[in-house]
């Protein structure tokens, strides 16, 4: 290797669809668990005519209302940031010496003295809008938002909570007999969520899918079986 070459080397693989496959995971856990203890709630009338019809517009009426809820929700993180930067703004402009400080302190723990740090700071004094954008991702921890990614999320929960409440009402569309159509539902159900957790897991780089897909399984299980119990008391 030739003396003051630099050698590239391959990146390394990284996952950057994380905000989607959350999004998806809310959205289609919460379609699967909540259809699931509807249907089989109603399932013990004996009715599949019944299960459908009240399990189609449960569906359709969480979907909008995840949709929203991710929606609202994206515009209050976009609200957050945005007031985080205007107070940020201020201190640079009012408290530049305190500001400076705590860059020194963001690097302390990592035994990075100030000394080496002023130049950094030195760097960052010239440019106002820089300084901020710094300090609110290493002190503050905030990213800045994407404002598009609003509508993004929001049909994202919603097409996920709608398909994955199709899972568990299909069964009574194909079976006559509700409770034998409850069985199958079930089954339905926990396969699609072992399903989808393994296959989360490996785009997300994880080295145990398997593991990540019986976790999944078994969570929703918990919860579907917790919304049933309470469906049948109530």
């Amino acid at each position: 290797e030739p003396e003051g070459e630099l050698i590239e080397h391959p990146l390394e693989p990284h996952f950057e669809g994380a905000q989607i496959i959350r999004d998806v995971i809310v959205g289609l856990a919460d379609g699967l668990t909540v259809p699931f203890a509807l249907a089989a709630g109603l399932a013990s009338l004996n009715n599949s005519r019944l299960v459908i019809t009240a399990g189609l517009a449960e569906i359709v009426a969480g979907a909008i209302s995840m949709g929203l809820g991710g929606y609202l929700a994206g515009l209050s993180e976009i609200e957050h940031y945005d007031n985080e930067r205007i107070r940020e703004v201020h201190e640079v402009e009012t408290v530049p010496l305190r500001e400076e400080q705590e860059i020194a302190e963001i690097f302390e723990p990592y035994g990075i003295s100030a000394d080496i740090v002023k130049p950094m700071v030195d760097v960052l004094k010239q440019n106002k809008d820089v300084w901020v954008d710094f300090m609110m991702k290493f002190e503050l921890n905030l990213e800045k938002p994407d404002k598009n990614r609003t509508w993004i999320s929001a049909l994202t929960i919603g097409t996920s909570y709608f398909i994955g409440g199709i899972v568990p009402l299909l069964p009574y569309v194909f079976i006559s007999t509700a409770i034998d159509a409850l069985y199958v539902s079930a089954a339905a159900t926990i396969v699609t969520l072992f399903i989808f957790g393994y296959f989360k897991a490996a785009m997300m780089g994880s080295r145990h899918p398997f593991y990540s897909a019986v976790q999944m399984a078994f969570v929703g299980a918990a919860a579907a079986g917790s919304a049933f119990g309470i469906a049948k008391l109530i």
